[in-house]
């Protein structure tokens, strides 16, 4: 995989929208040249969010033109019960906030034929890392999806999950990695170590995998041939700095291994957690995330906005500026709520939802699979009411 070539505008238009304090990266990107950490610490840093747009928008349309891609999938979390504490989080069960649950296999297959009906191609699967779950469960839960929806794609665990796999298992992580693909799995979701940062994952989330140590687990999973999502979790206590940081480390390992297909910058969500006291990131934070993670990553093919942690309104904004990727249906969600609604799990949108979000922001939709090969549409999908009908009806 190699940076796209882009369109090159006479000088002058590119100064105008470039401004002459970052025509330096510009020339960069014009001559395919890759962007350093400082180019990085700059983009994040500048006040010229129209700048950075702008050239993601170039590196965007140079790979992938208007094309802009969505996934009808299924959420599930399959347990809240967690022992490692992170101060980020909102999701994992404690006094005074969520419930404690772990899904039997009998409830997972009734969440699924819940939307039997729905063509679904993906099943995403993730959740806490419960000491009290056997390896036998993590091999039948993924038997227990293919059973019900023989075709579908599973992307399940995170690097975190998958040591206490391992754990569990009693074996090496490679021979683990090849018995979970006989069961099922067929892809791996990024998550799990937010930001390469050693200072971040002392203060938030020590009791995890450092950065080493999760990038380790890429290596063997990159082995053991699965194909793998980054993300990078932002607009908590990380700094500029930080963050282009964990683009470079990023990109290295992609370098390394070549196995990584989609990243997803992931807006933190303050409420339920530790950190409430911390402003939820803004629109502009948002897509500099995503424009920034666009120019820096020139060995990924694909940029996603995640549309519930971003909002539809600012995933249609960031399809101009570097993403080409909308996510998916989604059904339900419980790692975080909308502003608005903290607790109610159902978060969807309908696939004429999805096209409509995409045609209004001016782009060309795309079905992909999981891989993104292309779906052509069969039968017609039944009708799903979304919270979020009334607010896509207005956008014009």
């Amino acid at each position: 995989m190699t940076a796209a070539t882009i369109d090159r505008p006479t000088l002058a238009k590119a100064e105008r929208n470039v401004g002459r304090d970052l025509m330096d990266i510009y020339e960069k990107l014009a001559t395919g040249e890759r962007l350093d950490f400082s180019d990085g610490s700059r983009l994040f840093k500048t006040d010229n969010l129209s700048a950075v747009g702008w050239m993601a928008n170039l590196v965007r349309e140079a790979r992938h033109g208007d094309r802009s891609y969505y996934v009808r999938n299924q959420h599930i979390n399959y347990t809240n019960i967690c022992n490692k504490f992170c101060k980020f989080c909102s999701f994992y069960a404690k006094k005074g906030g969520p419930q404690p649950y772990e899904l039997t296999l009998e409830a997972v297959r009734r969440r699924l034929e819940e939307h039997i009906d729905v063509p679904i191609t993906e099943v995403h699967m993730v959740g806490g890392i419960n000491p009290r779950l056997p390896y036998q469960y993590y091999l039948d839960l993924l038997g227990t999806v293919k059973q019900v929806r023989p075709g579908v794609h599973i992307k399940a665990f995170t690097m975190v999950e998958l040591v206490e796999i391992q754990r569990q298992a009693q074996k090496p992580l490679l021979d683990v990695l090849m018995e979970l693909k006989a069961a099922g799995l067929d892809s791996l979701p990024g998550g799990g170590i937010e930001i390469l940062s050693d200072r971040v994952h002392e203060e938030l989330f020590d009791r995890k995998l450092d950065g080493e140590g999760w990038m380790d687990v890429a290596r063997t999973a990159a082995a053991a041939g699965l194909t793998q999502y980054a993300t990078m979790l932002y607009g908590h206590i990380e700094t500029p700095d930080e963050r282009a940081e964990h683009l470079v480390r990023i990109r290295a390992l992609q370098d390394e291994t070549k196995h990584f297909i989609t990243m997803t910058p992931l807006a933190f969500h303050p409420e339920g957690t530790e950190l409430e006291h911390i402003p939820h990131p803004t629109g502009y934070d948002d897509l500099r995330a995503i424009a920034v993670a666009r120019l820096m990553l020139d060995n990924f093919e694909h940029v996603k906005s995640f549309w519930i942690m971003n909002s539809p309104q600012i995933t249609q904004l960031a399809l101009w500026y570097g993403a080409d990727d909308v996510d998916g249906t989604v059904h339900e969600y419980e790692i975080t709520y909308q502003d608005d609604d903290h607790g109610n799990k159902r978060q969807v949108l309908t696939r004429k939802q999805m096209i409509k979000l995409i045609e209004e922001a001016g782009r060309i939709p795309i079905e992909r699979d999981s891989l993104y090969h292309e779906v052509i549409a069969g039968e017609k999908e039944p009708d799903v009411q979304s919270r979020f009908e009334i607010e896509l009806t207005e956008i014009r």
